[in-house]
């Protein structure tokens, strides 16, 4: 194999550079002005977003938490509400002007409780939350004080930092700064939560909030049993439905609000909207809920979240996105498939949902970081994932995969089985770039960091070409399917 840089150039692509200042007449147009484009006033902002939408366009999107909006979110999100200020609650605001702002949350609300079956008479909502995270610390500020016990699915296991995560030498999320955290774990056999071992933590820790709810468990969740062991020890429940809000939507996941205290939820991810959040509770929790939103956690809302929320709840309420929804599983399952009939392994052996967890280091001795940055390079996005059993998340064992984002673009069963395909490629490519390396090292460490990895990659020209091989046969797929929104 020869050293050479001919390769890897085509891998990079060609982009022309921004203009200079001396490129722009600045006699001509004022950065100051309204009447200007965006390719007028910021040609090298306007470049990169272009760069950025090749980039959606001629790759396979596989992060779980990201999808496609349509159009009319996106209308909405570059409207005028964007302009306007509105501290407060409807009908409650520090500002005037706020006639028709009101009206657009109003909708916004209801079309929140119409779209998950519940009565306004029981439930309520706020959708202020700039996202989900916030939603989750405006919900531990209601209904906590400071050092109040939390217990949630502990990221290793497929939790979310919001949840309280912490390692023995650091508090990683706020959570675990202002909460006493205590996590629940999942089987490391099975991969499945442990009801048993929750329960029997719970009765110890005794916390005032039990979370369910996870960014990458693949599994249904049993509500009913959270509730009782929630009931056991006093503690509110609340669930955590950010991943899953869409399918909860669509008919094809268990809802949790006939067990749930409150629910919280970002908005773009299954459900398909803009980047924001909601936060459902009982009515005699809402006040308490409403309060720790504003003033105590955020200013002013963003009403063109909230105008965008409103269209992409009233989308979801549609058969058409309950068939999405179906599809959505149907497509993780055949992904999931896919990838075992090529000799993986998935943790929990499959998915009800949206999510594949994929263990590759079973398999394949690799870091889910290093197969990682190989798709990526092969222009297909997907996260490394820590998976049971693992000791850090920087270097973690596993490879998280999700099916909204592609099925929002027409992919099939058949399609995501091609897409398992050039998932294989890669893995094996990697695997190649990985005895490369190891064989390079004079230390005989057996231990290969990820810039040394990449590093082997970029200086072989054998390896460089099956890169590139494999990129221009994703772009080609990827070029074949419709992108929403436009």
């Amino acid at each position: 194999m020869t050293t050479s840089s001919s390769c890897e150039n085509r891998i990079v692509r060609n982009a022309s550079p921004p203009h200079s200042s001396m490129d722009i007449d600045s006699s001509a147009i004022s950065v100051t002005s309204h009447e200007h484009t965006l390719a007028d006033i910021d040609p090298e902002l306007h470049r990169l977003i272009g760069l950025e939408d090749h980039r959606q366009r001629y790759g396979l999107e596989l992060i779980a938490s990201e999808n496609f909006v349509s159009r009319a979110v996106k209308e909405c999100l570059g409207s005028c509400l964007t302009n306007k200020y509105s501290e407060g609650l409807v009908g409650k605001r520090y500002y005037g002007g706020n006639e028709y702002i009101d009206e657009i949350e109003t909708l916004c609300m209801q079309r929140a409780l119409h779209l998950f079956n519940l009565s306004p008479t029981e439930w309520g909502v706020n959708v202020q939350p700039y996202s989900g995270s916030p939603a989750n610390f405006a919900a531990y500020t209601a209904l906590l004080q400071p050092h109040d016990r939390i217990m949630g699915l502990d990221l290793p296991s497929g939790g979310h930092l919001t949840h309280g995560f912490q390692t023995p030498k650091k508090k990683v999320s706020a959570t675990s700064v202002y909460f006493e955290s205590m996590p629940y774990v999942v089987n490391t056999q099975t991969g499945l939560v442990d009801y048993d071992d929750m329960e029997r933590r719970a009765t110890m820790f005794m916390p005032k909030l039990l979370i369910a709810g996870g960014s990458a468990y693949a599994r249904e969740w049993d509500y009913a049993r959270m509730r009782q062991i929630a009931d056991k020890v006093g503690a509110y429940l609340m669930v955590d439905m950010a991943h899953i809000s869409g399918l909860v939507a669509g008919g094809v996941a268990a809802s949790p609000f006939e067990y749930a205290d409150l629910v919280t939820s970002t908005t773009h991810k299954t459900l398909r909207g803009p980047r924001s959040g909601m936060i459902f509770a009982k009515v005699e929790l809402m006040e308490r809920i409403n309060q720790a939103v504003f003033p105590m956690l955020q200013g002013g809302p963003h009403n063109h979240q909230i105008a965008a929320l409103a269209v992409a709840l009233k989308e979801a309420s549609t058969p058409e996105f309950a068939q999405y929804a179906q599809n959505v599983v149907a497509n993780a399952a055949a992904l999931g498939r896919g990838l075992m009939n090529r000799g993986y392994k998935l943790v929990t052996g499959g998915t009800d949902n949206h999510i594949v967890l994929w263990d590759v280091v079973s398999t394949t001795g690799l870091t889910g970081s290093k197969v990682e940055r190989v798709l990526e390079l092969a222009s297909i996005t997907a996260n490394k994932n820590s998976i049971p059993g693992d000791t850090s998340a920087v270097n973690p064992g596993g490879v998280r995969l999700g099916s909204p984002a592609l099925t929002s673009r027409g992919l099939n069963e058949d399609d995501f089985d091609r897409v398992a395909e050039f998932l294989h490629r890669g893995c094996e490519l990697a695997v190649r770039v990985q005895n490369v390396a190891i064989a390079k090292d004079s230390n005989n460490s057996g231990k290969v960091f990820l810039r040394d990895f990449e590093s082997t990659l970029r200086a072989d020209d054998e390896l460089m070409s099956e890169l590139y091989s494999l990129k221009a046969d994703v772009e080609a797929f990827a070029s074949t399917f419709d992108m929403p929104g436009y």
